[in-house]
């Protein structure tokens, strides 16, 4: 399904007192249950591990953009991307998702809408 590019939102979000935040399957579960909860189509998932002691990076492809994780469990924390596409498509949901299996708060967040075409030079 096509989406208009003014439908498209960008939702960032650092977190904060997060755990599991080196366990590579958890993340990945998080990933995958982000996609569902944004409603969203999932088409494949990447994910890197830094070693023991150290974080993962994760990136679930989707039909309508993509949804990013970058931890650091020595510090607690993770930032969280979420770029979707589609008037049904629910960043909010997909980021709730991500803080619930993580056990973590949304320490901050900004919203952007992205490739609007209200003003197609800016």
């Amino acid at each position: 399904m096509a989406h208009s590019p003014d439908s498209s939102l960008h939702l960032i979000a650092d977190l904060d007192h997060c755990r599991g935040l080196g366990d590579i399957a958890l993340i990945e579960t998080s990933l995958r249950e982000a996609a569902q909860a944004a409603r969203a189509t999932l088409l494949d998932v990447r994910l890197h591990h830094f070693g023991p002691g150290m974080g993962v990076t994760g990136v679930a492809l989707l039909a309508e953009s993509h949804i990013s994780i970058h931890t650091w469990p020595e510090h607690g924390i993770a930032a969280v991307d979420l770029f979707v596409c589609g008037r049904e498509a629910d960043a909010e949901a997909g980021l709730e998702t991500i803080c619930r299996h993580l056990q973590g708060k949304v320490r901050r967040k900004q919203a952007v809408r992205r490739l609007g075409l209200e003003n197609p030079t800016a």
